[in-house]
């Protein structure tokens, strides 16, 4: 049986959170995801189940938190562009 990784997917989690955004928080939701299928098939140490659907919840999270945050940028770059054109006429 392999050892769970939940420790390493709930850090992933939070890094992806606090810091790191999508360079964390995307590993962290696929890690997390096939390790839950590995812990109900067995082959996984289910002892880190909980870690591990943290990771997954906080992966998630933090993706979803950083799409927001791109769009938000893309949207201000264009307003910004459309007054600095504005301002010139």
């Amino acid at each position: 049986m392999k050892p769970h990784r939940g420790t390493l997917l709930l850090v992933f989690g939070i890094l992806g959170l606090v810091v790191c955004g999508p360079f964390t928080s995307i590993p962290a939701w696929i890690m997390s995801v096939n390790d839950l299928k590995e812990m109900d098939a067995g082959t996984m140490d289910p002892a880190g189940r909980g870690q591990t659907q943290a990771g997954k919840i906080l992966g998630i999270i933090g993706t979803i938190l950083s799409i927001i945050g791109l769009i938000a940028t893309i949207l201000m770059l264009m307003l910004g562009l459309l007054a600095f054109g504005a301002a010139r006429h």
